[in-house]
């Protein structure tokens, strides 16, 4: 075992499998739903970005490369100042969502260069320009700019040409659980010396204000170069920092003169250090402060170009009079290597270097998404931020029937700038990457949200804040089964008692879907959006009015997908425990049920050769909205094999399985797609074999869906055919559109017409090997369709996993497709390895959109790594 591995033993054994210490400040606080005590629910514009260095928040922090405890008590973070900035650079800029061309958008460079699953040691580097920080100039351009034009980031505003800017590069090494040492190195990577003041902050998370503490926390001057932290919670820590050139003291709480126009009480409010490093304002008094809430230490220094500097701190719960013994720096060195140790242990062997660094990259991305996120519901409605009074239409508004929820928790964040926000199926499939690394906080996270603070009494999972009531794809039991193998095949031993325990979570959300989503009880299910924003020619959580019902092919596919993989659970489960064998039986028979009713009940159109959703208007007959999307494609995913050692050993279901298929055949009734192998192996999967066929022939056609990075969202051949609908006297249309989104639907900062989505391709790929396992040389296909290559689905798998892999990779010219036009400023040196993991790819060119740091699901290009093999370089 690594010493890494040596500290997860340690923290499997908890009842919360967490460090104290790690990278669970957001990185963005403002904007969210949380903050927004709004009358009409206008977060953006109720918390924007110009208020959150001077306003304090009531729901946890933000800031810039920072850690905190597991409870938010005690923030640390990175301010920076390049001597021009109208404001401290102490959290990420980006646009709100009104503000962007297509929605909400970071625009800064920052990079999760490294981490472990215990935080033992982190790295983050950050880009900061040393001409003045182009706010205004990000917030116009995009402001002129229309939904057909690309976003104007902030590589385009030429603030790095000539490499003017620094990288500040964030290091965390602890030397125990509670003994983390700081290094912040700052390189000028432009020719000429260039100033720079450096702040490293700490600070409370600002509880005391309402009444949730006994005492205010205080930070206090020990000495010249340490800070005693007293926190009733948290318990004593002493932060020790090297010689400065001045140490400033200030207040978490709001500058209510800029905030509401009041009179601040005191000059110590939050943004204090703003006003004294920029305009010189109170800078004796904040000097000759001895203690606040909050704390810098602060250094002004000039680095010629081309140099580095260095500042060390340490936080630790233990008091020394030589927190920087001789040899100190040596504990960056061991963590390192410790890091190297624990991913070689990890990961598939002879990688080339490229390979690995994305592979290492999107691993470390999955670990700096942990986020500390506090939401009370109930409080939230019934309480004033101090700003605003309660109202009444908020109380009636958002989320008014989630108050039962009450999170305080370390949750997985999609991306923790974009989406600082926990959503249901972003999370289950985050589990997957992380179980690679720490698969008890994989287990952890998937069974947190099936807690009794989270869902709903009747069953129902919370999506995300914005509306806890919508609902994404039930992808839960999939995950748990992904998680639970990924653990099996690592230890050797599955975890039994996890599945039990999700299974019965499941079993409750199961009930909730086939009560509330099958409205007509016939097996076809409703479920709005599904995840999928734009996909539908009209918004999909739309209800119409009169009798109008959308039957959806995506919404009833996934439920089958859902009945067999709780039929998978149960079926591992009853190997050790026969209690369970009855359960599969029954999902066994529901599945079938779904299969007849996506068959045969007009979701297949014969004429296409494909799945579609149906408009059923009442009196009239149904319409198929002929789109081709990956809402047609979505029954590939319900696929299974069943051993006949499974078989063998569950009798009563072996028993009642026969007599339901020999009932149904007799009758003949419909029976799913189900053939037996000469081992007798049984493979299961909702879509007979020939119409299998014909759908992989459209998904495999580089007309249609099968672009050079992976698998489109929606065919290309909507390029020159556009889809047209007409309901209740209003024209709906939509057309292959590969780039961001052109729509507003669902804030229009998602586009699901056209690019290429990793967890779409990720379910897609999982299961055509899973049909090629089966069926082998037994079934072969043309790839790409029309080529007369005739290959396995084995095969085909892999080569649609070297299309999304290639994505990320150095060509022979050393870019990377996802970068595009950017591709200049990463090959430039000390450049060339950094990484990002984009929302989503252009439908054609393979560039980067949406979120740059969405290792929410992005990351399982990790997991298709090492599903592939690894190796040398992927080529054909």
């Amino acid at each position: 075992m690594t010493a890494e591995h040596q500290r997860l033993a340690v923290n499997a054994a908890k009842t919360v499998p967490l460090a104290q210490w790690g990278p669970y400040l957001s990185e963005r606080q403002w904007g969210t739903v949380r903050e927004d005590y709004s009358t009409h629910g206008d977060a953006w514009h109720y918390f924007p970005f110009e208020h959150a260095h001077c306003r304090s928040y009531l729901w946890g922090e933000d800031g810039l490369a920072g850690i905190s405890d597991f409870f938010g008590n005690l923030c640390f973070c990175v301010a920076l100042w390049n001597g021009k900035d109208e404001i401290l650079k102490e959290r990420l800029f980006g646009l709100g969502n009104p503000q962007g061309n297509h929605g909400e958008d970071v625009k800064e460079l920052y990079y999760y260069l490294d981490n472990l699953p215990t935080h033992y040691y982190m790295e983050y580097l950050y880009k900061y320009p040393q001409q003045v920080f182009p706010y205004e100039q990000l917030r116009l351009e995009n402001k002129k700019r229309s939904r057909l034009e690309p976003e104007y980031e902030i590589l385009d505003t030429g603030v790095f040409d000539d490499n003017q800017y620094f990288d500040v590069l964030v290091t965390y090494a602890k030397q125990s659980a509670q003994d983390v040492f700081i290094k912040i190195d700052i390189t000028n990577r432009y020719s000429k010396a260039a100033e720079i003041t450096v702040l490293p902050t700490l600070w409370f998370y600002n509880r005391w204000n309402d009444g949730s503490l006994k005492d205010k926390p205080t930070l206090s001057l020990s000495d010249k170069t340490s800070v005693k932290a007293k926190h009733e919670r948290l318990g004593d820590y002493n932060f020790y920092f090297q010689a400065a050139d001045k140490t400033f003291f200030t207040e978490n709480e709001t500058n209510t003169e800029i905030v509401t126009g009041e009179p601040n009480k005191t000059l110590f409010v939050k943004d204090a250090f703003h006003k004294a490093i920029i305009n010189g304002e109170h800078v004796t008094e904040l000097s000759k402060a001895k203690s606040g809430t909050k704390f810098s230490p602060v250094y002004k220094m000039k680095i010629a170009g081309g140099a580095t500097k260095s500042i060390y701190c340490r936080l630790t719960n233990q008091e020394t009079d030589n927190p920087f013994f001789k040899g100190f720096k040596d504990i960056f060195t061991l963590r390192k290597q410790e890091a190297d140790d624990f991913y070689a242990a990890i990961l598939p062997k002879g990688m080339n270097e490229d390979m690995a660094q994305i592979q290492r990259q999107a691993l470390a991305g999955v670990l700096w998404s942990k986020q500390y996120y506090h939401f009370d519901v109930e409080k939230w409605l019934s309480t004033s931020d101090g700003v605003t009074p309660v109202s009444v239409s908020k109380q009636t508004g958002r989320n008014n029937d989630w108050t039962h929820l009450k999170n305080q928790d370390i949750i997985m964040m999609p991306d923790k700038w974009e989406y600082p926000w926990y959503a249901a199926w972003d999370l289950a499939f985050q589990c997957i990457s992380m179980a690679v690394v720490d698969p008890t906080f994989a287990k952890h996270q998937l069974l947190l949200v099936m807690r009794e603070w989270y869902m709903k009494p009747d069953g129902q999972l919370p999506s995300y804040e914005w509306n806890f009531s919508d609902v994404n794809p039930p992808v839960q039991a999939w995950a748990a089964m992904q998680v639970y193998n990924i653990e099996k095949k690592q230890t050797g031993k599955g975890d039994i008692i996890f599945l039990k325990k999700v299974f019965q979570k499941l079993l409750i959300n199961f009930t909730w879907w086939i009560n509330r989503k099958d409205v007509n009880g016939n097996n076809i299910f409703e479920g709005g959006f599904l995840g999928l924003d734009n996909i539908g020619v009209f918004n999909r959580s739309f209800h119409f009015p009169g009798e109008m019902q959308l039957e959806q092919a995506d919404g009833t596919s996934w439920m089958g997908t859902y009945a067999l993989d709780m039929m998978d659970m149960a079926l591992e489960i009853s190997m050790q425990d026969p209690s369970f064998e009855d359960t599969a039986t029954k999902f066994f028979e529901h599945f079938i049920l779904i299969a007849e009713s996506l068959n045969q009940h007009g979701l297949w159109n014969e004429e296409d050769r494909f799945f579609y959703d149906v408009l059923c208007v009442s009196g009239a007959e149904p319409i198929p909205l002929r789109i081709q999307s990956i809402v047609g494609l979505t029954p590939l995913y319900a696929v299974s094999t069943i051993s006949k050692q499974v078989m063998d050993q569950l009798g009563d279901f072996k028993k009642r399985t026969t007599w339901f298929e020999n009932f149904r055949k007799s009758s003949n009734k419909f029976w799913p797609n189900e053939e037996r192998s000469k081992d007798g192996e049984i493979i299961l999967s909702l879509i007979p074999k020939d119409r299998l066929i014909d759908m992989l022939k459209r998904l495999l056609d580089e007309k249609e869906f099968l672009s050079e990075g992976g698998i489109r969202a929606l065919s290309k051949a909507h390029d020159e055919k556009p889809y047209s609908v007409t309901v209740d006297g209003n024209i709906y249309t939509i057309r292959y559109d590969p780039g961001d989104s052109t729509s507003d639907m669902f804030g229009g900062n998602s586009n699901w017409r056209g690019p290429v989505w990793m967890p779409i391709n990720f379910l897609i790929i999982q299961s055509i090997r899973k049909y090629g396992e089966f069926y082998g040389d037994e079934l072969l296909i043309d790839y790409p369709t029309g080529s007369g290559n005739k290959i396995n689905l084995i095969q085909v798998a892999n080569e649609l996993t070297k299309r999304v892999i290639s994505l990320f990779e150095k060509d022979t010219d050393g870019k990377r497709r996802l970068y595009g036009d950017y591709s200049w400023f990463y090959k430039q040196p000390g450049n060339e390895n950094l990484v990002l993991f984009y929302e989503y790819f252009h439908g054609d060119s393979g560039r980067g959109l949406g979120a740059n740091h969405q290792t929410g699901w992005t990351a399982l290009v990790a997991e298709l790594i090492s599903e592939y093999g690894g190796g040398t370089r992927l080529e054909d």
